[in-house]
């Protein structure tokens, strides 16, 4: 009877082969690790920099510049001394206090040359509010009133347009109480300044004002309002 060989000692007697295979192999890998070329790393620098060559980081600083302060607006004195209403004739005109009505009211001197300057010997005209002894109008101001209200007509044209307003007129009582140089300082409309100036100029004497005691030229505004209803 034969005895049969199994394949696990076949390879006991091959074992040998197999350590001497694997020792030869390894041997050849470590050779060729060493004969392995490498490559050179190559560095480069930066070099050295100079105070020229440094970033330096720059920072502007903006100085914003203020706006000029607003300029300050100027408004002119109202001119407001007395307001007379052109509406009903028949209406009791009450007593107005001038010096309370012209309180800090410095109304401006108008003067119209047409030649060169010339020496002037006249008093100018004194502001109502600085003379000491103000001008009166015969019968006290509830007269005046009446005389303006009882003398003005609404002329037709404006009536008819529908035209109303205030008419300022400046005039001066010069030394002898007389209404002088009357012109409109602001006006409405062409008739109703118109008609203003006709009034004033019918104005009779006024008692004159004083200053040292002596007569001078006072300047007067008087606004007429018209009015329709």
């Amino acid at each position: 009877m034969k005895a049969k060989k199994t394949p696990k000692a076949d390879l006991e007697k091959k074992r040998g082969l197999f350590l001497e295979i694997g020792l030869i192999l390894a041997l050849g890998i470590c050779l060729a690790a060493f004969e392995w070329p490498s490559r050179e790393v190559e560095t480069q620098t930066l070099g050295n920099l100079t105070n020229s060559e440094e970033i330096v980081e720059e920072m502007i600083i903006t100085r914003e510049t203020p706006p000029p302060p607003p300029k300050p607006e100027i408004k002119e004195p109202e001119p407001v001394v007395l307001e007379l209403k052109v509406v009903d004739n028949k209406k009791d005109v009450k007593k107005i206090d001038w010096n309370s009505e012209l309180k800090d009211r410095n109304p401006p001197i108008i003067i119209i040359s047409d030649g060169p300057d010339v020496p002037d010997e006249k008093t100018e005209p004194v502001n109502w509010v600085d003379v000491k002894t103000k001008p009166q109008f015969p019968g006290g101001d509830a007269a005046l009133l009446r005389f303006v209200v009882d003398n003005t007509k609404y002329p037709e044209i404006p009536k008819e347009a529908n035209i109303d307003g205030k008419v300022y007129v400046q005039f001066i009582i010069d030394e002898k109480g007389k209404v002088t140089n009357p012109s409109i300082i602001k006006g409405v409309d062409p008739y109703l300044d118109a008609e203003a100036l006709r009034v004033v100029s019918l104005i009779p004497d006024w008692s004159p004002g004083m200053q040292r005691d002596k007569p001078v030229p006072v300047i007067f505004i008087l606004p007429i309002n018209f009015v329709l209803k």
